[in-house]
């Protein structure tokens, strides 16, 4: 079963895209920090992270768990380029650019943590595409491992990436 996840937006200047998702996750932010900025929480949506110094400055590495089309995993070293535990994880790494995640607690009506997402990088008009369909993936199992289902690498494909790939090339819904 797929949890969708909102679709994300994105500006163009150049060969720079900012890539943009708002999420509302039905979570406190302590949980939804844990799963953004720790080692343990990382691999469960995302990325393996080693080093992880979870500082400003500090060394990460980014080691991606799932292959793109040609079988290959993606590995992004970078640094800490902003930490202020419990509201925002910043990394500037290899291939991703600047990926930023500002948390902070929903309206008490709704409940819950808003999520507000961004990537900064270059690229081609592809290469956009592809990071687009990929976050939005990531951010399901983001969503799954919220509720306590962290992803099983082994069973991972690219049948979903592909859908959601050929959807942003489509023109997604409230996106791209």
């Amino acid at each position: 079963m797929e949890i969708p996840s909102p679709y994300g937006s994105s500006d163009t200047r150049g060969d720079i895209h900012t890539l943009r998702y708002e999420l509302s996750l039905p979570y406190p932010v302590e949980d939804v920090w844990a799963a953004v900025a720790t080692a343990e929480g990382l691999p469960t949506w995302l990325a393996a992270a080693d080093p992880f110094e979870p500082t400003a400055g500090g060394a990460v590495t980014l080691r991606w768990l799932n292959t793109d089309t040609e079988g290959k995993a993606t590995v992004a070293p970078g640094r800490v380029t902003a930490w202020e535990p419990r509201r925002l994880a910043e990394y500037t790494v290899d291939v991703h650019g600047r990926i930023r995640f500002e948390l902070e607690p929903a309206p008490a009506s709704v409940g819950g943590t808003l999520l507000h997402f961004t990537n900064e990088m270059r690229g081609t008009e592809d290469v956009r595409l592809d990071c687009l369909a990929g976050w939005h993936h990531h951010f399901e199992y983001l969503t799954k491992a919220l509720a306590g289902h962290p992803m099983d690498w082994s069973q991972w494909t690219l049948n979903r990436w592909r859908h959601l790939r050929g959807e942003y090339e489509a023109g997604a819904p409230d996106g791209a």
